[in-house]
């Protein structure tokens, strides 16, 4: 009886291992089914931009489409980096190590990196694209081309002044005219732009600012400033608390960016926005000199110059594109609130960003100075 059980036990024994190995061919024999990859792609594009309320705007605008018409070859990932990043982009062109493949900036910064040393930026070479070319010669040079254009403009309350007889809708004159219109003032706490507000509210023409600047320095500027000084509010230091001041009514009137006015706006804040007399300025992408990715860059670079891209880039941004055929696929009612609306850019000045440039820490040191007085 043992004898049978230890032959029963060995025959099982002997089905397991040819079962098995049969299970072990069948295996083999059959095709493995893979799920499905994402795709490399051969390249990875690392571009800085602004974050925060751009991320949805660079995406939807530039990114995914960028991404859909490259799929395998091109891929690029949009990263948040600080204000005027120039440290960091001559740190990364100067060692070598590159953080970045290219980079949304100011025009400010964009003159300074190409100024400094050997300079820090590829020319983008672009002339002769069909989409780079369709944007205006005011809106690039041969190292940056523009993105989007924003503008300080005045916004002031609805609710306070309800009718356009009665609001500050005729420049920077009414902002001073402190017996003609009443109400609470916000200013911004920064020689930029308050400057030029200062001297147009005086009567200098908008083109004549910086040339009066030039020649007669800032004691005009000054001699305005005392008029309003102990009229002034709230002198504000950034773009959200201009939102704020207006979307609670701290105050009534508030020279600020056409976003933050418009982000009050679609908050449900009874604010309007006056283009006359605005400033404004652009940024747009820049490619680091000598980095390794330098062709893919400028591919990226020319595609956002694209109509259609720059048109829903602006649907998430109360920026104004660049490229002015965008406005073909625009809705009316959002161009309305674009800076580069024909109706709104017409009515605005160019910020001079080499006078700036060269005048920003002389003109703030004394505006500084003049505050404390």
């Amino acid at each position: 009886m043992a004898k049978n059980n230890k032959m029963a036990k060995a025959g099982a024994s002997r089905r397991d291992v040819l079962k098995g190995t049969a299970l072990a061919a069948a295996a083999i024999a059959v095709p493995t089914v893979l799920t499905p990859r994402r795709t490399r792609a051969a390249v990875t594009l690392t571009v800085r931009d602004p974050g925060g309320p751009y991320v949805k705007a660079f995406g939807e605008g530039f990114y995914k489409a960028f991404n859909k018409a490259n799929a395998g070859e091109i891929e690029v990932v949009g990263v948040a980096g600080k204000h005027e990043p120039t440290s960091q982009v001559k740190a990364m062109v100067d060692t070598g190590s590159y953080t970045w493949d290219a980079a949304i900036l100011s025009i400010s910064a964009v003159n300074l990196l190409v100024n400094e040393g050997d300079g820090y930026l590829e020319k983008l070479d672009l002339g002769g694209n069909a989409d780079h070319d369709e944007i205006p010669a005011q809106f690039k040079t041969p190292y940056m081309q523009g993105n989007d254009v924003y503008a300080t403009v005045l916004a002031y309350r609805n609710d306070v002044y309800k009718t356009k007889a009665t609001a500050p809708v005729n420049g920077w004159k009414d902002v001073w005219d402190l017996e003609g219109i009443k109400g609470r003032r916000a200013i911004r706490k920064h020689p930029f732009d308050t400057f030029e507000e200062a001297l147009m509210a005086q009567g200098v023409a908008p083109t004549d600012v910086y040339n009066d600047m030039r020649t007669n320095g800032y004691d005009p500027v000054f001699a305005s400033l005392d008029k309003i000084k102990p009229a002034i509010d709230i002198w504000w230091t950034g773009g959200a608390q201009t939102s704020q001041l207006l979307t609670t009514g701290e105050v009534d009137i508030c020279p600020t960016w056409n976003g933050r006015a418009q982000a009050a706006i679609d908050g449900g804040a009874p604010v309007t926005i006056s283009w006359t007399q605005g400033l404004y300025s652009y940024e747009g992408w820049s490619v680091l000199k000598g980095g390794p990715n330098v062709e893919a860059a400028r591919k990226f670079v020319a595609f956002c110059a694209n109509a259609k891209n720059q048109a829903e880039f602006a649907k998430y941004l109360g920026y104004g594109p660049v490229n002015p055929n965008a406005y073909d696929h625009i809705a009316p009612a959002r161009a309305a609130i674009l800076p580069t609306s024909p109706g709104n850019l017409e009515q605005m000045t160019p910020i001079d960003s080499d006078f700036w440039g060269k005048e920003k820490d002389r003109a703030t040191e004394l505006f500084n100075g003049w505050l404390l007085g």
